[in-house]
Formats: structure tokens, C-alpha cells, sequence
């Protein structure tokens, strides 16, 4: 019996040797495992940091960008206005050309005759001139 406690206790002795040989194979592979994985992490963190730089330049573009084109708005509104005011002054010019010849109009209507008889006389007046400095014998 004792020959029995004696190769039983061989066998758990073997079984426990095998047992740490293979824990110890599945440890050093988790160990490997770990340490990949340590190494892409800091190339993963390697790459975060040049997307991070690079993001921040984009931003910083972007935002100056957003500037220029908040600069450029606010003098184009500038030059919306002075167009603006110019198409305002042209229609009140046009008002203006409007009244006066409506103005001419109607002076000239209601002063028909009497321009009529102004350039009747202005007529003979101007043919009395010319028969007169025809006769004259100085510019004979």
C-alpha cells in the first residue's frame, strides 16, 4: 500500500510538473502577447499625436480662413451700400430731369402764342438787319 501512496504521489508530482511547464508556456505567449500589444499602442499613440498636430494646423487654417472670409463679407456689405446709395442717386436725378421737363412743358404750352410771336418778330427782325446791311454802301 505504501508502494501505492508512493507512485501516486509520483504521478501528481509529474502531473503538477507538467501542469507549471505548460502554465509557464501559456504565460511567456501572454507575455509576448502583451508586449504586441504595448508596442501598438505606442505607435498608435505615436500616429494620434501627428493626427493631433495635424488637426490643429487645420483648425488654425481654417479659422484664419473663416477670418478672411468674415473680412471680405463685411466690405462686400460696404460695397452693397455704396451701390446702393449711387442707384438711390440716380433715381433721384432721373426725378429730378423728370420735374423740369415736365416744368418746360408745360411753360412752353401755356406760353405758346407768345413764343411764336417772339420768334415772328425775331424774324423780322433779323430780315430788316439783313436788308439794311445789304443797302448800306459801306460794305459794298
Amino acid at each position: 500500500m505504501e508502494n501505492l501512496l508512493y507512485i501516486a504521489a509520483i504521478i501528481a508530482a509529474i502531473a503538477f510538473a507538467v501542469l507549471v511547464i505548460y502554465l509557464a508556456m501559456v504565460l511567456k505567449a501572454a507575455q509576448r502577447t502583451l508586449n504586441d500589444v504595448a508596442d501598438t499602442l505606442e505607435g498608435l499613440e505615436k500616429q494620434m499625436e501627428g493626427i493631433t498636430s495635424e488637426s490643429t494646423a487645420l483648425l488654425n487654417k481654417t479659422n484664419k480662413l473663416a477670418e478672411d472670409i468674415n473680412d471680405k463679407s463685411q466690405k462686400l456689405n460696404t460695397l452693397v451700400d455704396g451701390i446702393k446709395g449711387i442707384g438711390e442717386s440716380v433715381k433721384e436725378f432721373n426725378s429730378s430731369i423728370r420735374s423740369v421737363s415736365n416744368k418746360v412743358t408745360s411753360v412752353a404750352e401755356r406760353n405758346k402764342e407768345t413764343t411764336a410771336q417772339a420768334m415772328n418778330w425775331g424774324t423780322v427782325a433779323l430780315n430788316l438787319w439783313k436788308k439794311k446791311k445789304s443797302e448800306d454802301p459801306k460794305n459794298v
